[in-house]
């Protein structure tokens, strides 16, 4: 297997979606084989921080060689406050693409819920862009009105949205709003916090909908090799022979069947 190398990605352009939400285009080689639901290490130039960043990718550009990446910044000092600080023109040190990336092939002919919330709604857009299906319904949930993206996931489908505020949409959650609109589907995509994700797994396992989840888990090296970053699997893991899977490796993307959550 080909290990991924680090590059210097260039920064091509940076700007503030929303309150602590930033989105960055940068000119890496990653772009050239991308998938939607995989995503990029991102190195800091701060000599005192040894770790990487994983940032899901949120769009491909495969012809200009690009990808960009939403990421929410966390705290001072921390490694996405000086990528929010970046400008067009700084390089910066990356390694992708990583994880597997959605099975998106596989929503042909089906009607689908491509599902995010909070930082999870950026890798659902590349992934409703590229996938071709019968009915293409995204639900997407917020904290209140500042629902970045939402014009570019207006145009790449039928767009509902739920916030926790009930400032836009559905007040509550992504679940609210599928129940609010009377939605269904015969395949679920999704990605954002673990709350969510339990709560679609459990939906879609009820309803017998074949889904597929991305874990969102703080990961070390990325690569699978730390074993940092592992969740509970029904089956044993090659690598470690436990009941476990490396998300950074063996996902992020699963099966809702494969994984407990």
């Amino acid at each position: 297997m080909t290990t991924k190398k680090k590059e210097q990605a260039k920064v091509v352009s940076q700007e503030q979606l929303a309150d602590g939400i930033f989105s960055m285009w940068i000119q890496t080689e990653a772009a050239g084989s991308a998938r939607p639901g995989q995503f990029i290490s991102m190195y800091t130039n701060d000599g005192s921080k040894l770790l990487p960043r994983p940032i899901s990718i949120c769009e491909i550009d495969k012809e200009g060689g690009k990808l960009r990446v939403v990421y929410r910044v966390t705290g001072e000092k921390t490694g996405t406050e000086e990528f929010s600080q970046m400008k067009a023109g700084d390089t910066i040190p990356v390694i992708g693409p990583l994880g597997n990336g959605f099975p998106f092939e596989k929503a042909e002919g089906k009607k689908v819920f491509l599902m995010g919330g909070g930082i999870g709604v950026p890798p659902i857009l590349e992934l409703a862009k590229q996938m071709e299906c019968e009915k293409k319904q995204i639900v997407v949930g917020y904290r209140d009105a500042h629902t970045f993206l939402k014009e570019e996931f207006e145009q790449a489908g039928e767009l509902y949205i739920s916030t926790e505020d009930g400032s836009v949409g559905t007040k509550g959650n992504v679940m609210d709003a599928i129940r609010e609109n009377a939605l269904e589907a015969d395949m679920i995509y999704a990605c954002g916090p673990t709350p969510m994700l339990r709560v679609i797994k459990q939906y879609a396992e009820t309803n017998g909908i074949e889904c597929y989840i991305s874990l969102e888990e703080r990961m070390a090296c990325g690569i699978g090799a730390c074993l940092a970053c592992v969740c509970k699997s029904k089956e044993k893991d090659a690598h470690s022979n436990v009941h476990n899977k490396r998300i950074c490796k063996d996902g992020p993307v699963f099966l809702s069947t494969e994984v407990e959550i």
